[in-house]
């Protein structure tokens, strides 16, 4: 297991977070820190505040209480043009991928590059056919979404989220929809992505088994809490109630 609690190494840190909704509490104390190079998964029920979490550490939901730091820096108390600067070292992998259904996968990859970017039309075709040889789909540059399967969808998803070189990739539940063996592919190609690019991954998601078997930290919120944060091996053995339970609904997971 990798060694990252050294505070030199932390990519985000959540420092006292709250956030309320009406009278509901949403997310309640929430203090967390990510260290450079990990696979973090945040796990929980539905309904118990990984939505929100993830959209306050992307700067589109303000705690009302607390902060968010990323890369050392209260991402609520920057100039528009600094936050701009921090939030392009972080890529997104939305649920269902997001993908624009009338562009070709080229396309969609050179995205934020034409948008973000000042780059020549050459370094912008090599960067694309890069990244998408990166994550297995060389070749598919003329293709449009409706022509690929789900998990090859996922995978220009992810092509495009790191076309910019992030250092932080988030995934909202990167194996909706996909079947068993398109969903290990996924957790497998999350996997490569952190070897090969030291990349750190945030991963919201249902999927315990195979979650477990990459990520190297667990963080379970429940009830906008979180009530643990260990590596895989530590979160099954907790004598918690909730945590029990949580796992024992989730898909075909043996304790």
């Amino acid at each position: 297991m990798k060694q990252f609690k050294d505070d030199r190494n932390i990519i985000i840190r959540i420092d006292g977070v709250y956030k309320y909704f009406a009278e509901k509490i949403i997310l309640n104390n929430i203090n967390l820190e990510i260290y450079k190079g990990e696979i973090l998964a945040i796990m929980g029920m539905s309904g118990s505040g990984k939505s929100t979490l993830l959209k306050q550490m992307l700067g589109i939901i303000c705690p009302d209480k607390g902060k968010i730091y990323l890369f050392g820096e209260d991402i609520y108390n920057l100039s528009t043009a600094r936050f701009d600067y921090i939030r392009k070292k972080c890529g997104m992998i939305f649920q269902f991928g997001a993908l624009f259904d009338s562009m070709t996968v080229f396309n969609n990859v050179s995205l934020p590059l034409i948008e973000h970017t000042k780059y020549d039309k050459y370094l912008i075709t090599t960067i694309v056919k890069n990244k998408l040889e990166l994550v297995g789909l060389e070749g598919f540059e003329n293709f449009f979404p409706n022509q690929l399967s789900g998990g090859m969808k996922k995978r220009v998803a992810l092509a495009r989220a790191i076309a910019l070189e992030p250092e932080i990739v988030i995934y909202d539940e990167p194996t909706t929809g996909l079947d068993p063996m398109a969903s290990v592919s996924i957790y497998e190609l999350i996997q490569d992505m952190e070897k090969r690019l030291k990349i750190t991954s945030i991963i919201i998601t249902h999927d315990v088994p195979n979650v477990f078997a990459v990520a190297n930290r667990i963080a379970v919120l429940h009830e906008g809490k979180i009530i643990a944060c260990d590596t895989p091996e530590n979160i099954v053995k907790l004598d918690k109630p909730e945590i029990q339970a949580f796992l024992k609904t989730q898909m075909k997971f043996k304790l």
